[in-house]
C-alpha cells in the first residue's frame, strides 16, 4: 500500500513590498511522502514571491510532466512554470517550450555544485534561476506545523517570515534572470 501525503494548512498574511501586493492566502498543501520539509517550504515561499490570481500548486512530485507551481491562463496556455530543486537542463528546455516564463528555485546545500556544473546550459535557455540560502530554509522548515499562521513580508531579495513561536529571514540570490 502506498504511503499517503501529509496535508498542511497555511494561513498567510502576505506583504509584497516589491510589487505592492497585500493579500491573505489560505493554502492547503500536500507534502509528498518523499518530499523534505525544506522542499515543501520552498514551494510555499516561491508561491508567495510569485503570487498572482491564477498561480496554483500542481501534483508536483506525483506528476513528472508538471512543475511544482504554475499559472495557467483561461485559454490553457501556461504563463508561468516554477520548478523547485535542481532540475536538469533538458527539463528546463522542455518547460521553456511550454510556458511563457520559467523560474527555478534551488534551495539545498548542493545548489552551488548543481549551478556550476550546468550554468552554461541553463544560461542558454530562456529561464530565471534563484538560490535560497540553505541555512535559512532549514530554519524555516524547523518552524513547520500541520496548521500554521504566517506573516510573510517580501522586500528586495529577502522574505521575513513570522510565526506565533518564531521568525526567520530567508534571502535568495539571483543566479540568472531573463
Amino acid at each position: 500500500m502506498a504511503i499517503k501525503p501529509t496535508i498542511y494548512k497555511f494561513n498567510i498574511t502576505l506583504s509584497d513590498m516589491n510589487r505592492e501586493i497585500y493579500e491573505t492566502l489560505n493554502l492547503t498543501i500536500a507534502q509528498h511522502p518523499s518530499e523534505t520539509a525544506e522542499r515543501m517550504m520552498t514551494r510555499v515561499l516561491a508561491f508567495c514571491i510569485n503570487f498572482e490570481e491564477r498561480l496554483s500548486f500542481t501534483k508536483g512530485l506525483s506528476e513528472v510532466e508538471e512543475p511544482d507551481l504554475w499559472s495557467v491562463e483561461y485559454n490553457d496556455d501556461i504563463s508561468l512554470w516554477i520548478d523547485v530543486g535542481e532540475p536538469d537542463a533538458d527539463r528546463i528546455k522542455k518547460a521553456t517550450r511550454r510556458a511563457k516564463q520559467v523560474k527555478v528555485y534551488s534551495f539545498n546545500s548542493k545548489s552551488d555544485v548543481w549551478w556550476e556544473q550546468s550554468q552554461a546550459k541553463f544560461e542558454a535557455l530562456k529561464a530565471s534561476y534563484y538560490r535560497f540560502d540553505w541555512e535559512s530554509m532549514q530554519k524555516l522548515a524547523g518552524m513547520l506545523e500541520r496548521t500554521m499562521n504566517l506573516s510573510v513580508m517580501l522586500t528586495g531579495d529577502s522574505a521575513y517570515i513570522t510565526h506565533e513561536s518564531d521568525d526567520c529571514e530567508v534571502t535568495w540570490e539571483r543566479l540568472s534572470e531573463v
